[in-house]
């Protein structure tokens, strides 16, 4: 019952009968620890962590401290001495109990993608103070598009100035030419990737959906394109948000990261290598899911804004507030009147294609006579007539009843 050996009871109840309440107590107590760190280990934690790391969870600085300061102390350690200091507080958050996904089993079975808008270089504008120092550049609030596998976390991510169709389309080239195409990526009810819009009456006849330019590209790519109903049900890509909104944006500090193509080159080279071989974990089952890209489909069409023109008579396209110019060669593949289609790659290129036939062209100058005219100058008083009216003007007389017969 006492959970005790005979020899030590027999030694506790000779020391009770001896000493009484008192030879019960441990006699540790009010002693200090054998297995306590140094004092000046302590200290010198502190004042680092005051100095250095002052925003820093318990975990990720005692890992900073073990790296860049070979200082070694245990995570359960420095908790503790940060809470007796005053200089870190657990915050509990209680949630609404939710039941969570299973991963998926393949690598590449499903992707998830997200955009985080962060203040990521901490609106830093460093000066040097001597000549051997420069000032590094300041990118202001961007957009990290973060992509993680399901099944097994590895995680790839691009930084952009904001969250459009470009840095998705973009995002998604780069993890394709680096993995191959995903079976499906898990996205959430952005604009890019869904339609607000009622169906037209075409649609509705040809029983077709209306979808984005995202959507279009996903479709004929075979790529599942999955719309979250809420940010938890894409809850792994928003807790590495987290994760990397904490890690990354200390990483940069230290390593004085301050613009966009610097921090993608960091990404690629320095922190991802390194999170994905700390973080990532083995897949359910072993195959790889990841797809290659068809022969028959060019990548860089397909991930482009495709709209549908008409030629005109003269055998001319108009594309905002553009006049593209078909060739005289072009006459025995189309016609005026016929539709054609224009894609507008990531890289600015335009591409004009009659089903799979790609058109050449140029540059058409607009016709002057076609200008709209100027409006002409308005006089003083606003009227387009340029003059005052004369003195003894009908409209300067004062209005009077008109005197009727008796």
């Amino acid at each position: 019952m006492l959970k005790l050996s005979y020899r030590q009871t027999k030694r506790s109840w000779s020391r009770y009968q001896e000493e009484g309440d008192r030879g019960l107590v441990h006699r540790a107590r009010g002693k200090p620890s054998n297995r306590q760190s140094e004092q000046e280990t302590k200290e010198r934690a502190l004042l680092l962590y005051r100095e250095q790391y002052s925003d820093y969870g318990p975990t990720l600085a005692a890992e900073c401290l073990s790296k860049e300061d070979s200082l070694e102390v245990k995570v359960t350690t420095l908790r503790r001495w940060l809470v007796v200091a005053g200089l870190w507080e657990r915050k509990r958050k209680r949630r609404k109990h939710r039941l969570r996904r299973a991963r998926r089993s393949h690598f590449g079975e499903l992707v998830q993608l997200d955009g985080s808008h962060h203040d990521w270089f901490e609106s830093r504008r460093l000066v040097g103070q001597s000549a051997s120092q420069r000032e590094i550049p300041y990118a202001g609030w961007a957009v990290l598009m973060v992509m993680i596998d399901d099944a097994t976390g590895r995680v790839f991510a691009r930084f952009y100035e904001n969250e459009s169709w470009h840095s998705a389309a973009d995002v998604f080239t780069e993890y394709v030419a680096r993995y191959g195409l995903p079976r499906g990526l898990y996205v959430d009810q952005a604009a890019i990737y869904r339609v607000d819009r009622e169906p037209t009456s075409e649609e509705i006849l040809t029983d077709k959906q209306p979808e984005t330019q995202y959507g279009r590209a996903m479709r004929e790519l075979d790529v599942e394109l999955i719309l979250a109903r809420s940010a938890q049900a894409k809850g792994r890509v928003e807790r590495m948000n987290s994760t990397l909104q904490d890690r990354l944006v200390k990483a940069m500090r230290r390593a004085k990261v301050s613009d966009l193509g610097a921090a993608n080159k960091f990404l690629d080279e320095e922190f991802l290598p390194d999170l994905n071989a700390r973080f990532t974990v083995t897949s359910a089952k072993s195959e790889d899911w990841h797809r290659g890209l068809d022969a028959s489909l060019e990548l860089s069409r397909v991930l482009s804004v495709q709209e549908t023109r008409v030629v005109q008579n003269d055998w001319t396209i108009r594309w905002h507030n553009r006049l593209l110019q078909l060739p005289a060669e072009s006459a025995s593949v189309v016609e005026p009147s016929q539709s054609v289609t224009l894609c507008e790659q990531l890289d600015g290129t335009l591409r004009v294609f009659l089903g799979d036939v790609e058109l050449s062209w140029s540059e058409a100058s607009r016709d002057p006579s076609r200008s709209k005219p100027k409006s002409p100058r308005k006089g003083p008083t606003g009227s387009s007539q340029g003059h005052k009216p004369r003195v003894d003007h009908p409209w300067r007389k004062p209005f009077e009843e008109p005197t009727h017969a008796t």
